[in-house]
């Protein structure tokens, strides 16, 4: 940190001098004053989009986070960044573009920011790839930033039941199955969405925000407030300020982001029981900071940390009830208090995490359910389990809290794209103790991961969650539960063991040993590994070709650079 009084400390470079009078003519053009050329330049990088709801509501957000800058002696500079409506693209070849779209966003920010000289960054987003390619980019271009979360969705609700996107998700296959009415369908589809914000439950949006708390990038208390309500508003405003002050510092990214902040942040979305996608988002961030980060170092977590809140998909509550019962601040000090977290992590305010903390309650109160006790906890050790074996021997990763039977062992059900799988599984073609295989649907054979919600909420609603099993080198919703295995590595497109499953063979998901198994010879997986040819890419020009050529694998976070 530098406490240097010239906080233009890179804008200057295209705004001081005989030479950049060029440059000042322009920014005339937009209202500036020759005063302004002495103040720092922060980029206000604005995901707004009509697209989807996550993102409807951040124009709000911007507007008071630029007049809020200006007013605490920065000239704000605002651009945009694309988003992907994850929920609407489910399903189909839009999926494709889900994370490669973190990868843009990170480009498009680190574009911006590097490209203009900008002294900071506030970075506004909605949606899911919003978070994390966000936090790629502000740890790529190190200058002092923070992250604005547009907020969660209120719960919707029909007949006295409170609904999210995915409650619409499984009416899919309830519907299907003839469990549920024509007007229950429709009743849920017209009232699961209510407002602007991200989905609602500890889906991957409000995990990776949830987490930004932890990792010490976003303000305290923002990322469970709702995106209407005023409160969200201010936070804007405020970390605007908080912003500046950083700027004023030299207070940057990597002094924040470390590895102790990344186990903070995996110890958080622990025990709140949050997606599956930020394994593969936290690996991706620790290699834009340049911090060795693992799969191991997931499931190293994973044994210390208990899961302490009781939220959606899995289990009962949603962020707007777990904002009410304290937030993640309650849950960090349940944490603190029980050696779980590092409480000496810097964090943008310029305090420690622990005096960040220090007028946090020490217990959670018992008019809200939704946050535990560490001694009362709803499992003893996290939901994010790491497998390996001969499917998975790079790892795989699996949500394996609130599962009735954690191991099972089945026939192979192989399926290459996913409009077959529900073929399938709507057909009631998949029955009880079937292992579902979803592949060539990782970041390179995909490309880009897609999600597989629209199957696995298939199986919920056909009431085959606990006796069904699922395994895809593609990823899952961070609304998916159940007995199902993601980012399966090596994938199956580069030849990976997933690649060599036949219709029939036994397959092994066990998520006490942490193991996934093909229950097939050595001598034959050897025998199909010599026959099996690389298919041709699906893509060869365009942004899937591109992504697809760059990708790591899943193992180390999907990056492309």
């Amino acid at each position: 940190m530098s406490t240097d009084s010239n906080f233009n400390r890179r804008s200057k470079n295209i705004t001081q001098g005989v030479s950049r009078s060029p440059n000042r003519s322009m920014y005339y053009a937009m209202g500036y004053e020759k005063s302004d050329f002495d103040k720092p330049m922060v980029g206000v990088a604005n995901g707004h989009s009509t697209i989807t709801p996550c993102n409807s509501g951040l124009q709000k957000l911007a507007d008071i986070a630029i007049k809020t800058l200006k007013e605490v002696g920065a000239n704000p500079q605002v651009f945009g960044t694309p988003t992907i409506s994850d929920g609407m693209s489910m399903g189909t070849e839009g999926m494709k573009y889900s994370l490669i779209s973190r990868e843009v966003i990170a480009d498009c920010i680190e574009t911006a920011v590097n490209g203009q000289w900008m002294d900071g960054c506030v970075v506004i987003g909605g949606c899911d790839k919003n978070m994390p390619g966000g936090m790629i980019a502000l740890a790529r271009t190190n200058v002092p930033s923070i992250y604005v979360y547009g907020g969660t969705i209120k719960p919707g609700n029909w007949k006295g039941r409170d609904l999210t996107i995915v409650s619409a998700f499984e009416a899919v296959g309830e519907f299907t199955a003839g469990r549920m009415s024509q007007e229950d369908f429709d009743g849920i589809e017209k009232n699961a969405c209510p407002s602007s914000g991200s989905c609602g439950g500890m889906y991957t949006a409000n995990t990776m925000s949830s987490s930004f708390e932890a990792l010490g990038m976003s303000l305290l208390y923002s990322s469970t407030m709702a995106n209407p309500d005023d409160e969200k508003t201010g936070s804007a405003a405020q970390s605007a300020r908080v912003l500046m002050e950083a700027v004023k510092r030299d207070l940057k990214p990597r002094d924040i982001i470390t590895k102790k902040s990344i186990e903070n942040a995996v110890a958080v979305i622990m025990a709140i029981g949050g997606s599956t996608n930020a394994v593969l988002h936290y690996l991706a961030i620790a290699h834009a900071a340049e911090i060795e980060w693992t799969l191991d170092d997931f499931e190293r977590v994973r044994l210390q940390v208990p899961v302490i809140c009781d939220l959606k998909p899995s289990g009962q509550y949603v962020a707007t009830d777990l904002h009410k019962a304290g937030g993640i601040p309650q849950v960090m000090k349940l944490l603190l208090n029980a050696g779980l977290i590092h409480g000496d992590c810097m964090t943008i305010t310029g305090r420690t995490l622990a005096e960040e903390l220090a007028g946090v309650p020490d217990q959670p109160s018992a008019e809200h359910p939704v946050i535990r006790t560490i001694q009362n906890a709803l499992y003893a050790k996290g939901h994010l389990a790491i497998l390996k074996g001969n499917l998975s021997p790079e790892g795989c990763v699996a949500k394996i809290s609130g599962l009735k039977n954690p191991v099972i062992t089945g026939p192979a059900r192989v399926f290459e794209d996913e409009s077959s799988a529900m073929e399938a599984i709507l057909g009631d073609k998949i029955v009880p103790g079937d292992v579902i295989v979803l592949r060539y649907l990782g970041p390179k054979g995909g490309p880009g991961m897609p999600e597989m919600l629209a199957p696995t909420s298939a199986i919920i609603g056909k009431g085959l969650g606990e006796s069904v099993g699922l395994v895809t080198d593609g990823r899952f919703s961070g609304g998916t539960w159940g007995m199902v295995v993601g980012h399966v590595s090596p994938e199956a497109f580069v030849g990976g063991t997933i690649a060599l499953v036949n219709e029939g063979d036994s397959i092994t998901i066990d998520a006490l040993d942490q193991l996934i198994q093909l229950n097939v010879p050595e001598a034959e997986i050897a025998k199909r590994r010599a026959a099996w040819t690389a298919p041709a890419p699906r893509y060869t020009r365009g942004v899937l070709a591109k992504y697809a050529a760059l990708t790591s694998s899943a193992s180390k976070g999907a990056v492309t650079g």
